[in-house]
């Protein structure tokens, strides 16, 4: 599969309702409920070495963050593995990124469309690591974003949901055209949230400080680099942060499933520098993903 081509006009198979389709035949409707009405969730997974890391826990949260937005993905969790499982096998990928995706049809154009069929869909391609091999070792540079994280009883928030990714899109094309590599936001009461599709830890004096996911997802990547660092005997502080404790840290960086474990250089006018903390968590979130530990 070319890397470069539009990610409609690609080669390959992807699995649609149960069905391997070829690739460029895998359409919707423009009319789908998903589509206008943001009905929609999706996953985000990576496979290493042929194995995709944390496979069910991603499956699970895909269901939970339907039950959330009041639809029901028509798979299991096993059926979601299986079909992923296949997935890499079927197009060959050792190192790559999978994207299932599930949304509400196109039988009825209104709000609120009962009995609307359920769509689900898998794909899954050739992925590098998400930022240059330079970048991990100067770390990125991010802007403050526009938008903050809305407040968990003013969307579902503990869905990732693609309705909630709108403000995103918006902050990272804004801090891209400004010359960043990304955008730091802050939540609706003003605490450190996130990035734009990643998690965020602060160093302070030895010891890690990660904000509360109340109204952001509590990321797989964060809950696993939070056990890491605990094996490793860090200490690790899950609280509300003020932005102004930015001067306080020494190293900051980010987690997902994407991003992995990458430092960040700056946020705004705060400067860290890459240091052992985080080159020891990468390195054993690097040895985790790989089997090796």
């Amino acid at each position: 599969m070319s890397s470069s081509a539009p990610f409609d006009q690609r080669e390959g198979e992807i699995w649609y309702n149960n069905q391997w389709i070829n690739w460029p035949d895998a359409k919707v409707h423009i009319l789908n409920h998903g589509l206008h009405y943001a009905s929609s969730v999706f996953e985000g997974m990576r496979a290493y070495n042929g194995k995709i890391f944390k496979l069910t826990e991603h499956n699970e949260r895909f269901k939970r963050s339907a039950e959330i937005l009041g639809f029901e993905i028509p798979y299991s969790v096993q059926e979601l593995d299986d079909a992923s499982n296949a997935m890499i096998e079927r197009l060959g990928i050792t190192d790559g990124y999978i994207r299932p995706v599930a949304w509400r049809g196109s039988e009825r154009m209104k709000i609120y469309a009962p009995g609307i069929t359920v769509h689900t869909a898998i794909a899954a391609w050739e992925w590098p690591a998400y930022f240059s091999e330079d970048l991990y070792k100067t770390g990125i540079n991010m802007c403050w974003a526009k938008w903050k994280r809305p407040a968990p009883d003013t969307a579902p928030t503990a869905s990732k949901a693609a309705g909630l990714y709108m403000i995103c899109t918006s902050s990272k094309q804004q801090a891209e055209a400004d010359g960043y590599h990304d955008a730091m936001m802050k939540d609706y009461r003003g605490y450190l949230a996130e990035a734009t599709g990643a998690n965020v830890f602060l160093v302070i004096d030895g010891e890690l400080h990660t904000p509360i996911p109340d109204c952001f997802l509590n990321g797989i990547t964060r809950q696993t680099v939070i056990r890491i660092a605990r094996d490793l005997g860090l200490e690790v502080h899950e609280r509300h942060i003020m932005p102004e404790e930015l001067a306080n840290a020494d190293e900051v960086f980010i987690t997902g499933t994407a991003a992995e474990i990458t430092p960040v250089g700056s946020i705004g006018e705060y400067r860290f520098t890459p240091a052992q903390v985080t080159h020891k968590l990468r390195t054993a979130y690097v040895d985790l993903v790989n089997g090796k530990s």
